[in-house]
């Protein structure tokens, strides 16, 4: 089972590992979550509300209602969810700034691309960053998300020539994918209070490389 930061009877907050798909895959979060409820909540049931890749370890929030599904999705819409990731890239960025891009994804790839022009299936992506240490010709850079495209901060960085260390699929070659989704915030969908969770990278290359 996962680590759990947070639970109440409307919503459960917890750890992503890496390799376990958010939903739609056997073993997926929502199956794990939902295995849990049975002793725990046995009323609960699991409600995805937004994503993480599978690649991708780090915090995400469930829904056990539909109301609280609902209520969560509509800050999602607007822009009231914060996620904020920690990534490590190969090379040296700016010490901050901002990234927006065209991305289209091809589903029977399950690839992102950057283009020049709008069309049907390109969406608009942006992000802001900002370095907070650097080691061995690669940085570790904080990300606030604008937006949450499939796959946004890999082929972002990626497209300017600093893939994230261990993205075999945007040319950052083998091993774990360097991304880690460190804090999320967000309003309690029953109660309305400003909530915010935050967690570490486990102390393994190339995380260990930092201090965090």
């Amino acid at each position: 089972m996962t680590d759990i930061l947070f639970e109440d009877k409307s919503i459960i907050v917890c750890l992503k590992p890496a390799g376990v798909q958010s939903q739609g895959g056997k073993g997926d979060m929502v199956a794990l979550l939902d295995e849990y409820f049975k002793e725990a909540d046995p009323a609960a049931k699991t409600y995805p509300v937004h994503r993480l890749d599978k690649e991708t370890a780090g915090i995400m929030v469930f829904a056990k209602t539909q109301s609280a599904a609902a209520e969560l999705s509509a800050q999602i819409t607007r822009n009231e969810m914060q996620k904020h990731y920690y990534a490590v890239v190969q090379g040296m960025p700016e010490d901050e700034g901002v990234f927006k891009d065209l991305l289209f994804h091809d589903r029977q790839k399950n690839k992102t691309y950057t283009v020049k022009r709008s069309r049907k299936g390109v969406k608009e992506a942006s992000l802001e960053f900002r370095k907070i240490g650097s080691a061995e010709n690669s940085s570790l850079v904080d990300i606030l998300l604008h937006t949450g495209r499939t796959h946004q901060i890999r082929v972002q960085f990626a497209s300017r020539k600093m893939p994230l260390l261990g993205d075999g699929k945007y040319g950052g070659g083998n091993g774990k994918l360097a991304l880690f989704a460190y804090k999320l915030e967000f309003s309690h969908p029953k109660t309305k209070e400003r909530l915010c969770f935050t967690a570490s990278p486990q102390n393994e290359y190339p995380w260990n490389l930092f201090e965090f």
